[in-house]
């Protein structure tokens, strides 16, 4: 009889926290210490057989779009496989989607980061609604009676996925719709309409080329009155309890993130509620904007993590050529390669949730001029890295019953989301101009004693102080070169030396080759293989 053979067993079971050593000092250094108990039992959670099944079974099962009953009235409901409200339930009881605003202290932003990256490793499509929710509460708060209303619900824990009223729910989850065909990330050029109603509501009549989540229980929209385009709530159910006239017209069938739906829609007059300033749309939901770029770049540290933790748990069980994989110097190569691009991540993304917990110049520096650099670079990296770790594993990688194929799909969606790398690079240019104290608190955070790292940092302030800093064609060069020196940074303080050493020869000199696996002779590979692996 055929027996099975040098085959890896699965990773499975395994604590997502506690076998993740970058993420636990990560989590104690910026000021989440108290949270490790709580971290620990999600990761435990995450870890499980059961628990990793569901994010294959909600994947197989795709949401379902029910546009009519069987007699021809409007339903536009979106029904899901089970395995995806068991997700979701986890996420809303760890409290992924509000705890830093229902319960504000140093560290819960840090927290918080640290169990959604623990989740988008499980399974990416429930991280939709969770980041948008997160990201709706400061918006919310430009209108306090509203706020009144959705903040308790949105604070509750107990997920409830029945569609009804928010009043009768224990919990409640936002999405958002910004994105119109015509448009895209020019947000200036949106079309729908909102006309002010008798009771100082207003009706919305447009078009919606992507609106997420749209299972939600009401979505933060923007829209043009008399006066520009303004920021509005828009609720699945009028304040009668009747169904808002929010008509779904498909679900997209997009590369990845299929168990989660995304939808284009249609207003028909659909109620509304305005956030903030009419004419102010844009300055009202743009502090959302923040909180979801940051959700992009701790998604994709968490997708290059389970991609490194897989590859090196197959190599250190499979062996070719009389070797394991992992005592094979040119594939320690590239394992330590790609741990390293993954540890760089994940501490420079531990370190920007720190910024959301804290106030002053340096905290406001890496919100506004540090949150669209560390976008735009991590999630550019995240495909090379899976890509890379599904060759680790070879054939038995390329086959969807391995969770690379899902991690690879993924891998592209957080670079397109929330503004493309090109967005992410013009902002960048904007706010070092329109931050205070912006050249300041880079150069202080940049500074270190590594002649390599110094060397690079003294380039990266000549192009930013000349011709640079308004050059929108180098947009990417400087913004990939900041991100750089910030990761080497933040590595030479808190790393081992074996990891820093090889990521300022590598990142830093030129000496890579623009793919893994290129590390320079004299570094510590096999320390920083074992450094990744997954405990």
């Amino acid at each position: 009889m055929f027996e099975v053979q040098n085959q890896p067993p699965p990773l499975e079971p395994y604590d997502l926290f506690d076998s993740d050593i970058v993420l636990r000092e990560a989590v104690r250094r910026e000021q989440a210490e108290w949270a490790e108990s709580g971290r620990h039992a999600l990761g435990v959670t995450l870890g499980k057989p059961e628990t990793v099944k569901l994010g294959f079974d909600a994947n197989k099962n795709p949401p379902q779009l029910r546009t009519l009953d069987r007699y021809g009235h409007r339903l536009d409901e979106v029904e899901f496989h089970p395995a995806w409200h068991e997700l979701l339930a986890i996420a809303l009881r760890a409290g992924l989607h509000s705890s830093p605003w229902a319960h504000p202290q140093p560290g819960a932003h840090v927290a918080r980061a640290a169990g959604t990256y623990m989740l988008n490793q499980i399974e990416s499509g429930v991280y939709c609604p969770v980041a948008m929710t997160y990201g709706s509460v400061p918006t919310l708060r430009h209108a306090p009676d509203i706020a009144a209303t959705w903040l308790p619900k949105i604070y509750g824990r107990d997920y409830d996925k029945r569609f009804v009223p928010v009043g009768q729910k224990s919990a409640a989850l936002l999405g958002m719709g910004m994105t119109e065909n015509q448009g895209g990330s020019d947000l200036r050029t949106n079309s729908t309409r909102a006309e002010r109603a008798g009771d100082g509501s207003y009706r919305l009549h447009g078009h919606k080329w992507f609106m997420s989540a749209p299972m939600c229980d009401a979505f933060l929209v923007l829209a043009q009155t008399d006066k520009g385009l303004s920021c509005f709530l828009l609720p699945r159910f009028t304040p009668d309890g009747e169904r808002n006239a929010i008509q779904i017209i498909r679900l997209k069938d997009k590369l990845g993130n299929k168990s989660n739906a995304s939808s284009e829609v249609e207003f028909i007059g659909a109620y509304a509620q305005l956030i903030g300033e009419e004419g102010r749309g844009i300055p009202t939901i743009i502090e959302m904007g923040n909180y979801t770029r940051l959700d992009c770049a701790i998604g994709s540290s968490s997708l290059m993590r389970q991609a490194v933790a897989q590859a090196i748990h197959h190599a250190r069980h499979r062996t070719v050529f009389q070797k394991k994989l992992i005592d094979q110097p040119l594939m320690t190569n590239v394992l330590a390669d790609m741990a390293l691009e993954s540890e760089a991540a994940t501490v420079l993304t531990m370190r920007l949730a720190r910024a959301y917990d804290e106030e002053g110049d340096i905290a406001q520096v890496f919100r506004r001029v540090l949150t669209p650099a560390a976008k735009f670079w991590i999630c550019k990296r995240t495909p090379m890295v899976t890509l890379e770790a599904m060759e680790v594993l070879g054939g038995s990688g390329y086959i969807e019953e391995s969770v690379m194929p899902r991690l690879y799909r993924e891998a592209p969606v957080n670079s397109i989301w929330e503004g493309s790398g090109n967005v992410m690079c013009l902002d960048v240019l904007r706010a070092i101009g329109r931050t205070a104290n912006a050249a300041e608190v880079l150069r202080h955070e940049l500074g270190s004693g590594d002649p390599r790292l110094k060397a690079f940092v003294d380039r990266l302030e000549k192009r930013m102080a000349g011709a640079d800093r308004n050059d929108e064609a180098q947009a990417r060069v400087m913004v990939r070169d900041l991100v750089l020196a910030l990761q080497a940074a933040l590595l030479i303080k808190h790393a081992p030396a074996a990891v820093a050493d090889a990521f300022c020869a590598s990142r830093l000199t030129g000496e890579s080759g623009g793919v893994f696996g290129t590390l320079p002779r004299g570094c510590d590979l096999r320390a920083i293989a074992e450094r990744a692996m997954p405990q």
